[in-house]
């Protein structure tokens, strides 16, 4: 719940998925999109125009507000992925952006299963700064500090490819892809999108204040003189079908 604290930032300062990546994402003549854990509605406002109703569902009160007031055309619930307040077989296609490592997949799963309808899309999908660039990932991170285990190269492979469902299975067909693109940022928004992750959202204000120094620092010398600068952007996507009830 800390993004919260920073709804209105998150919203302008965290990427959008690209068009490719959505389109692969949404089965084609989809009636009724689900989008699980919204935020500020980043992915619920790509799902507009390819479905016919768009439904967004988030806990934080915080998140929902910016959503509505962004997205006037969405139904916007309060609730979460382990407890969705939709009944049985509402959608044909249920979203997780940039949250499925913050659930719990033992009550997730059987909860969007329950909501989809028999053949109906499972998507998951993370985009985010391409962690995998050096100079990208090393943005938030001190000079001499580890990187955390989280933010390794490695645990976003075996997160985002390795998406572990509980027994009994309820879905099949399940894809993987990946879409690489840059992100056109002023040097300001670039630092201030470090202040976006939860890591330094929680941070005391001296360590806040020093990550961010770090990252503009760290810019500055990569492009020296540059207001505008191309950040390297991924989403890791990944859908599959619910397995006809009975």
């Amino acid at each position: 719940m800390s993004f919260g604290s920073i709804a209105e930032d998150y919203d302008v300062l965290r990427p959008q998925a690209p068009p490719g990546a959505v389109d692969w994402m949404v089965p084609p003549g989809c009636q009724v999109a689900v989008d699980v854990a919204a935020g500020t509605g980043l992915f619920t406002r790509t799902l507009i125009g390819r479905a016919a109703q768009v439904i967004a569902v988030e806990p934080d009160a915080r998140m929902r507000a910016v959503l509505a007031a962004r997205s006037a055309s969405v139904t916007a619930l309060e609730g979460r992925g382990e407890s969705i307040p939709l009944p049985d077989a509402a959608a044909d296609a249920v979203f997780i952006s940039s949250a499925w490592h913050w659930m719990d997949p033992e009550r997730a799963v059987p909860e969007i299963g329950r909501v989809l309808r028999n053949g109906g899309r499972f998507g998951l999908i993370w985009t985010s700064r391409d962690r995998e660039v050096d100079w990208v990932r090393e943005l938030d991170r001190l000079p001499g500090e580890d990187t955390p285990e989280a933010d390794s190269p490695d645990r976003f492979q075996r997160r985002h490819r390795n998406v572990e469902l509980p027994e009994p299975q309820i879905f099949h067909n399940i894809e993987r892809e990946t879409f690489d693109f840059v992100r056109p940022m002023t040097l300001d928004d670039a630092v201030a999108m470090v202040g976006t992750y939860s890591r330094v959202i929680i941070a005391s204000a001296d360590d806040r204040a020093r990550r961010l120094a770090h990252a503009r620092a760290a810019l500055e010398e990569r492009f020296p003189g540059a207001d505008t600068i191309e950040v390297p952007m991924r989403s890791w996507c990944w859908r599959a079908e619910r397995i006809a009830r009975g």
